[in-house]
């Protein structure tokens, strides 16, 4: 899981945004790489197809501090979203250290999401690594759009336990997209002993 190189002083997680194809992932990464100091990230890398979607992975390193006498550094990845892709999805998962499901919001869209959670959990499985054990947020995206469902709706459908830590976003505003990105990387540090 975290790369932790203590003659170097430096932890490395992996973060990995999941969920259905145009849900949010890249939208997310994207408004972060944005929002950040430029001499505190890395290149951000991003394949698309001619639609405009994610074809393989966004990647992006953070450096977001320290942590007692280490220095953190995130990456982040989202995974491409269209099923078709799976091989890609499961190579992406391997050795990560949080997940940020991204849910889109819209009605006609909760099968997509449905089928994307599930996969999430088959993937990790094929990893050799428990869903329950890894540190997760789930994001509520576009619940500003007309055709939203409710999160009481989405939340029985996706965290009917209230298990895991839910923000209600905008991507494309960037509302709460930090807040999503600063509660994971709390968790994964959590998560790991420094």
């Amino acid at each position: 899981m975290a790369f932790i190189n203590k003659i170097a002083k430096e932890v490395n997680i992996k973060i990995v945004y999941y969920g259905a194809g145009l849900s949010g992932k890249t939208t997310n990464i994207e408004y972060i790489y944005q929002k950040v100091d430029p001499t505190k990230r890395g290149q951000l890398i991003s394949l698309k197809t001619e639609t405009e979607r994610t074809l393989f992975f966004d990647f992006m390193p953070v450096d977001i501090g320290k942590v007692g006498e280490m220095n953190i550094r995130v990456h982040l990845y989202s995974v491409p979203g269209q099923v078709f892709y799976d091989h890609s999805r499961k190579l992406i998962l391997k050795n990560v250290d949080g997940l940020v499901f991204v849910i889109d919001a819209q009605e006609e869209r909760m099968d997509a999401n449905i089928e994307s959670f599930a996969n999430l959990k088959k993937n990790l499985l094929m990893n050799s690594i428990l869903f329950e054990k890894v540190p997760l947020v789930i994001q509520y995206n576009k619940v500003d759009l007309p055709n939203a469902m409710p999160v009481e709706e989405m939340r029985k459908l996706f965290n009917p336990n209230g298990k895991y830590p839910e923000l209600i976003a905008s991507a494309i505003t960037g509302e709460k997209v930090f807040d999503t990105f600063k509660t994971i990387v709390k968790m994964v540090i959590r998560n790991i002993s420094l």
